[in-house]
């Protein structure tokens, strides 16, 4: 406990004001329990007689409630409202730090949202309870073995051979574990990469529409971010910037997100020539591959780049729960090294015990036969929400399926970007979370949609979910 005593006058005093006053000022709350008097004795140095004075007189004052057998207790006593603090002089911030804050202006994605029966935000993890107990196996069973030292920053070699296996086997990437880098996430391989490849100052491309965070983390960085267009086969590498050239391009070509296009193999192509040709490198975002609902496995970009220009970039956020800030990079043999040091500099290594957890869930079987049954389940949500919105959409919805994923597009005929924000609060009053794909845009698009995610909500919730977007698209 920390008392200040004001050494004026005689100690039991002091303490008796030192304690009225942790009272007062709540840093002792109501019903807490005190330490014993030889136990504050001791720690304060003090006699024990002083202690016990000081306790009698709160207790006579009311400030304190003495249970025989039990201790000194604090009373119901009304905390004193501190005084408002003078209002502190703006703090001078880094140049990162106020691009930072520009890059997030406006409100984050989804909070207003929080708390709605029916809620089609993107990114909801799939709950599922059987995963919840195997993981907490493996997370029982690694405590035990997990080493104590600081892990290695690159990531633990039995986590990086689990990915290089995997990967093999689901994504036809052959990798080696000396290649790998565990990161926390897909926002910390884009971070990385934007300290690592470029300055600030320099052009780095990305789809347009993109994923929000890439777009915010490389304007945090002082990069110029230009945005590419996006047809029905993915990015139109035409329409790359030739000057000056962007020294990055980060694509989704396995499921374009938000559009959910696959990038074809002319493109494909195409995107890997102008890497070679103008020494860019090429950030590969595979953030949901795993989930696929109809055809064959796609191969990984990076698995046709004989020049080593892509770094390939995966996460066990969507396939497993958010809350797992783990992912990992294929990096180019060229720039391990450099990105090793880096990711020391930033957190020296990801947590072991969740890395060796997870290396031994791969290596059972148990984490694909979790994909194997998320998969069923998502292709079930996403049927019926299929089926919902061309059930009560109507004339006023055109679904764009692209059977991957755990979301879907949904335009809308005939809105302007004023009657889609409408259809957003109507909906919201009666319990529906609805999202616009405008934001997901860095130029205004010609035409509304809305970015249904399914992963949250239930086959029978999906289906109420569409009957009320229904009767909202009725009302306009």
């Amino acid at each position: 406990m920390f008392l200040r005593l004001d050494d004026q006058g005689p100690l039991h005093g002091q303490l008796t004001r030192a304690l009225k006053a942790a009272i007062l000022e709540g840093r002792l709350r109501t019903g807490e329990r005190l330490p014993s008097s030889r136990s504050l004795a001791a720690e304060l140095r003090l006699s024990r007689n002083t202690v016990l004075a000081s306790y009698e007189e709160l207790e006579a004052e009311g400030f304190l409630l003495g249970k025989t057998g039990s201790g000194s207790y604090v009373a119901a006593v009304e905390p004193r409202i501190p005084p408002a603090p003078l209002e502190a002089a703006p703090a001078r911030l880094s140049a990162f730090a106020l691009r930072s804050l520009e890059a997030h202006r406006g409100r984050m994605p989804g909070g207003e949202h929080r708390g709605l029966r029916y809620n089609l935000q993107y990114g909801l993890p799939l709950v599922n309870p059987a995963l919840t107990s195997a993981w907490r196996r493996e997370l029982a069973r690694a405590a035990a073995y997990a080493p104590m030292d600081y892990p290695n920053a690159q990531g633990l070699p039995a986590l990086r051979e689990a990915v290089c296996g995997y990967l093999m086997r689901r994504r036809g990437l052959q990798a080696s574990p000396d290649d790998v880098l565990i990161v926390s996430g897909t926002q910390e391989a884009f971070a990385l990469s934007a300290q690592v490849l470029l300055d600030p100052g320099e052009h780095v491309a990305i789809e347009d529409p993109h994923y929000r965070a890439a777009s915010r983390i490389f304007q945090a960085h002082g990069l110029h971010v230009d945005g590419v267009p996006v047809d029905e086969e993915g990015l139109v590498c035409d329409a790359l910037p030739q000057q000056p050239v962007a020294r990055m391009v980060c694509v989704t070509p396995s499921h374009q997100f938000p559009l959910g296009v696959v990038m074809s193999l002319p493109r494909r192509l195409a995107l890997l020539r102008h890497a070679q040709v103008h020494d860019a490198w090429i950030l590969e975002d595979d953030y949901d591959g795993e989930f696929r609902y109809g055809g064959a496995p796609l191969a990984a970009l990076r698995s046709l780049d004989a020049h080593d220009r892509t770094l390939y970039v995966g996460t066990f956020s969507k396939t497993l729960f958010p809350s797992l800030r783990l992912g990992y990079m294929v990096l180019p043999r060229a720039l391990v090294r450099a990105f090793r040091t880096a990711k020391w500099l930033a957190d020296a290594g990801c947590a072991a015990i969740e890395q060796l957890a997870l290396a031994h869930f791969i290596d059972s079987g148990g984490f694909e036969r979790h994909l194997r049954r998320a998969a069923k389940t998502l292709r079930a949500r996403r049927t019926a929400l299929v089926q919902g919105l061309r059930e009560h959409g109507g004339e006023h919805v055109e679904v764009l399926d692209s059977h991957a994923g755990m979301h879907l597009v949904a335009w809308l005929r005939g809105f302007d970007a004023t009657a889609c924000e409408a259809l957003v609060e109507r909906a919201r009053a009666v319990g529906l979370g609805l999202y616009p794909i405008a934001p997901y845009y860095l130029r205004a698009p010609e035409r509304q949609a809305l970015l249904l995610g399914y992963g949250g909500l239930g086959v029978g919730e999906i289906r109420e979910a569409t009957r009320l977007l229904g009767s909202c698209l009725a009302t306009r």
